[in-house]
């Protein structure tokens, strides 16, 4: 990525120059209030697209002063429209959107920086002025400030701010205070104070459990699929949510402390560290501004060298009307309105792009980085693997699990429910729950035990010695106080995960890694299920964090990760390009990513890339174009065969062919068939 760092300036009314985050066309980040569920949801919110009265208005202002002037000048004919009120009138429709452009072009002369674009756009029009070309002067910087307003007004700068981040944190905490429970915010609550949390309400801080057990749902924290089971003395982690019952936990960490601060602190300061590409308006405004000057210097005194007749002021004229025709309205128009086309052909894609910057660097990835649970699996358990013994059927023991698990609350039930069992249900009796370890009860007078290995062994009912290790949650039954076999779920490959796979290495991403808070058995199968290469499990977020970091730090890589959950907010960050599933993902990893998949699909990833690599294959024929035409016509105005007002209109020329081609971008298939 490149290292040059941008300013965060905005532009605003008063100011219309194009500066580091204005060019960066961006998007307002989906926050809490956002109903995650797709772009219909949050196309909804109108007042994110109300139109900006105040921005435009000096655009407006200017352009009908620009335009009542040539009407009263070379329509009507007016004869009171001479030089003291023409002057005066065009005077003024120039400042309103042409001062801000000439003081960017001041400030960055005092920093040094003298051949920027405000320089070479101030230096043209005030020189068109000099030579009484006031419509010309006018028009040039109208369409410059347009297309300014054009790409900051439509997408502005989203700046992801602690205050946004606050959002996701535990808003309240109940604290036993004078023999009754309190509800207070979580920073007012002490070390060693006892706080309960109700069942469905995230733990607000670090703690040891004093109930006798836990059903914690650890996922946004760990990554972990599983349901988690923590008995009476296990510390507990801030942002798991509680499934089963109302606990009572004794805090040992202040909140800044806790482990969902903690995450939320790694995202600012790895979101601090990610250097701003440089865009490509910046790198072209380089090269081109100091040529186009020197070019009109040596045009106006060269001659002087050559010529016995020279005539300073006629060189000079021409030497303005170089600078004029120079001015790059179609190529700052041209640039952004390519990245709209892209922006606007993945928006019906279901992608959200939150900067054109991100459009660029997506082209660019050579690494992918994936979590699992919520990513390229489901995050919903199904049967994966029914393994009867004893003369038992799958649908005699399935029959048997159901009857059993119809009558208990807990997560994995409803996946072993979900089978299909072809005959009635029989009914079950003393149905017995053992925390943490699984049911026990009657069916047709026969004895049923279903849950893990624990509760089968405290039973007396020994496991046969060959059963072979399959990655997943073993759900254990015995009959009549015999092993009758076993039941794995596992969190669900998502349809697409397959073909995304394929699909990314066929566009020549090479290495993918998937990192996972999960067990690593599990992450390894999944892994080994969709062909990735690399795969590493049981990690915290620091421990995702740092295994990024170090593959993002190499040189000539440019990394992207892909996740859904707060423990991958701080790996968002620090990537070069963050993707965040925009369905069931996380506030704070959409909030963070730089590229959201709204419909949760992995292989939308593969959209994306396609569509960003047309976009640029589409801007650059836009600056071909608009380079080829431009040098013939200042050859032309070099000789004195091309007039300011031909300058003009060729650039709106180029700009409308330009808008034509960057909207066969949201004509295009993007079923595949484009790369």
């Amino acid at each position: 990525m490149s290292n040059l760092q941008h300013t965060d300036k905005e532009i605003n009314p008063k100011c219309c120059s194009m500066d580091e985050s204005s060019s960066n066309i961006e998007v307002q980040p989906i926050t809490n209030s956002t109903n995650k569920r797709g772009l219909s949801d949050y196309s909804q919110d109108s007042s994110r697209f109300s139109f900006n009265w105040p921005l435009y208005l000096p655009i407006i202002t200017s352009g009908l002063l620009l335009l009542s002037g040539l009407v009263f000048e070379f329509y009507f004919k007016a004869s009171f429209f001479i030089n003291w009120v023409k002057i005066p009138w065009y005077l003024l429709a120039y400042l309103i959107v042409g001062l801000p452009v000439i003081k960017e072009a001041v400030k960055a002369i005092g920093k040094k920086q003298i051949f920027t674009e405000f320089f070479l756009m101030s230096i043209a029009t005030i020189g068109a002025i000099a030579i009484g070309e006031y419509p010309e002067a006018v028009a040039v910087m109208l369409f410059y400030t347009f297309g300014e307003i054009l790409q900051s007004n439509a997408l502005r700068k989203a700046k992801r701010s602690i205050s946004a981040l606050l959002d996701i944190r535990p808003k309240i905490a109940h604290v036993a205070r004078s023999n009754t429970y309190v509800t207070v915010s979580p920073e007012e609550v002490n070390i060693g104070d006892m706080i309960r949390v109700k069942v469905g309400e995230s733990i607000p801080l670090d703690g040891i459990l004093h109930s006798a057990s836990a059903q914690l749902n650890t996922a946004a924290i760990t990554g972990e699929s599983n349901v988690q089971h923590f008995d009476r003395g296990h510390n507990l982690m801030a942002g798991s949510i509680n499934l089963s019952n109302v606990l009572e936990i004794e805090v040992t960490k202040s909140y800044k402390d806790s482990s969902i601060s903690r995450i939320l602190d790694m995202v600012q300061n790895a979101n601090s560290k990610k250097a701003k590409s440089e865009l490509l308006i910046r790198k072209l405004a380089k090269i081109y501004t100091p040529i186009v000057f020197y070019l009109a210097v040596a045009l106006c005194l060269v001659p002087m060298i050559f010529l016995d007749q020279y005539v300073f002021s006629d060189w000079l004229y021409r030497a303005l009307v170089f600078l004029v025709i120079s001015c790059p309205c179609a190529l700052v128009i041209s640039i952004p309105l390519g990245y709209f086309g892209g922006l606007g052909a993945a928006s019906r894609n279901g992608i959200l792009f939150k900067g054109s910057n991100y459009i660029d660097q997506i082209t660019k990835i050579n690494t992918l980085v994936l979590d699992k649970t919520g990513t390229v699996t489901t995050g919903k358990f199904g049967i994966k693997y029914i393994d009867a013994i004893n003369g038992y059927s799958d649908q005699n023991i399935m029959a048997y699990i159901q009857s059993i698990e119809s009558q208990s609350n807990h997560p994995l039930a409803q996946a072993l429910l979900d089978y299909s069992v072809d005959h009635p249900l029989p009914q079950a009796q003393d149905v017995e729950e053992w925390s943490g370890r699984g049911l026990s009860g009657r069916v047709n007078g026969d004895e049923v035990v279903v849950g893990n290995e624990n509760l089968l062994s405290m039973k007396g009912i020994t496991l046969p010695q060959n059963l072979n290790p399959l990655s997943g949650t073993a759900i254990y039954i015995a009959i009549k106080d015999e092993y009758a076999g076993r039941v794995i779920l596992a969190d669900q490959v998502k349809e697409d995960a397959e073909a995304a796979i394929l699909g990314i290495k066929n566009l020549g991403i090479s290495e993918i890694y998937m990192l996972s808070g999960d067990k690593d058995s599990i992450t390894q199968g999944i892994a080994k299920e969709l062909n990735i290469p690399y795969a590493q499990g049981d990690l915290l977020p620091e421990d995702k964090l740092a295994y990024v970091e170090d593959l993002t730090y190499q040189q000539d890589r440019i990394t992207a990760f892909m996740g859904d959950g707060i423990n991958d907010a701080p790996v968002l960050a620090a990537c070069d390009i963050g993707i965040a599933m925009g369905g069931m993902g996380s506030d704070i990893a959409i909030e963070t990513a730089d590229v959201i998949l709204q419909n949760d699909q992995p292989s939308k990833l593969i959209t994306a890339i396609k569509i960003a690599r047309s976009t640029q294959r589409i801007i650059w024929q836009n600056i071909y174009l608009v380079f080829a035409v431009k040098i013939l016509v200042l050859i032309l105005g070099a000789i004195g065969y091309a007039s300011m007002w031909e300058a003009v209109f060729a650039d709106v020329g180029l700009a409308l062919v330009a808008i034509a081609n960057a909207i066969r971008l949201q004509k295009m298939n993007w079923d595949g068939t484009n790369s």
